[in-house]
């Protein structure tokens, strides 16, 4: 029985998430599995993946196959390097300490990098919201201008229509004054 590490798809339309299982490999993709080691959610930035290092590091060693996207799943958590770790121990390398001791220093590197990225995203965002608020305070500047200037205008106009207005009476009250004499 060849037994494969791969993704089951769950969730709706355009918003799916994976379970990583273990499953007989004739065992229809969402169908059967012997057991659940994790889940894959490509819908967050960065991708959430949640496993069970443990029992991912012992399906690998008994035997069991991953596919091509949790092959790159369980590298990206480090289960492949420990397996190699391991398999370097068996050959006399050297010693488990060693293989401990590297593996946690690629762990280290590997969640400060995760963690520069975060930050990165996090800049990227705020200077994207930074730039958007000067860009919209410039436009709310340029449309407060055009009312003042309009409204200049039409107090201008309304200025010019009383003043001739005044200037139309003052004619008709003197057009009369002249016909009585």
């Amino acid at each position: 029985m060849a037994v494969k590490i791969r993704l089951q798809r769950q969730g709706r339309k355009d918003y799916a998430f994976y379970p990583i299982v273990i499953a007989d490999s004739r065992a229809p993709r969402d169908g059967k599995f012997i057991e659940r080691i994790g889940s894959y959610n490509p819908n967050t930035d960065p991708a959430t993946i949640s496993l069970n290092f443990e029992r991912a590091l012992y399906w690998l060693n008994c035997g069991a196959i991953p596919t091509d996207t949790v092959r790159r799943i369980l590298s990206y958590e480090g289960v492949l390097l420990m397996k190699h770790l391991q398999v370097g121990v068996k050959k006399g390398a050297f010693n488990e300490e060693e293989a401990q001791k590297r593996f946690d220093a690629w762990k280290k590197e590997k969640v400060a990098a995760i963690e520069a990225k975060k930050n990165k995203l996090a800049e990227a965002k705020k200077a994207d919201k930074k730039t958007r608020l000067e860009a919209e305070a410039a436009k709310n500047a340029a449309k407060a201008e055009a009312v003042a200037q309009k409204k200049a205008e039409l107090a201008k106009a309304a200025a010019e229509a009383a003043a001739a207005k005044a200037a139309e009476e003052a004619a008709t009250e003197a057009a009369p004054a002249e016909t009585a004499e």
